[in-house]
């Protein structure tokens, strides 16, 4: 019964931030909000039992992608009007031929995961704590989307340092 409420609470407290992030007018009050709902989904995964997950979304999401949402904030003036002129330096057929490979490959890793069977005695063969199977998994049937995260970080850590340069 206890569980059952924390969870219910903890979900509305969660869906309250959410609103608050999508509504506030401030984007440094939305960033804020936004911590605030990255620490109760950790409190949700508590009382999951996931420690590890819980730990790791305090530190990756609470910590380093709020962290880059308020540099993006403090590097762009957001009441700076629109720019006038076209950048010539724009590739929009790079750009668009990028995004249809990118969409490609998703689909690929949507229909590897659909196609390929489930491993059902592999999963009665790990009897080790989480973190341990959490990382078989990674490194094993989840390999392809955990280094597509990581291409996709490189590249959001790459375009805010050419943002932030052209800016300085």
């Amino acid at each position: 019964m206890a569980e059952q409420l924390a969870f219910y609470a903890l979900s509305a407290l969660i869906l309250g931030f959410a609103v608050l992030v999508i509504t506030s007018r401030s984007a440094l009050y939305a960033i804020l909000f936004l911590v605030l709902d990255f620490l109760f989904v950790a409190g949700l995964y508590l009382t999951l039992q996931a420690q590890f997950v819980a730990v790791i979304q305090v530190l990756v999401y609470a910590g380093g992608i709020v962290i880059l949402y308020l540099f993006v904030v403090m590097l762009v003036n957001l009441k700076r009007p629109p720019e006038a002129h076209q950048d010539r330096r724009r590739r929009g057929r790079l750009g668009a031929v990028l995004a249809a490979v990118v969409l490609v490959e998703f689909a690929a890793i949507a229909l590897y995961g659909y196609v390929k069977p489930t491993g059902g005695a592999v999963e009665g063969a790990l009897s080790f704590n989480n973190v341990e199977r959490l990382g078989w998994l990674l490194y094993t049937d989840y390999l392809v989307p955990f280094e597509l995260a990581s291409m996709l970080l490189l590249v959001a850590m790459v375009g805010a340092i050419v943002l932030a340069r052209r800016e300085l």
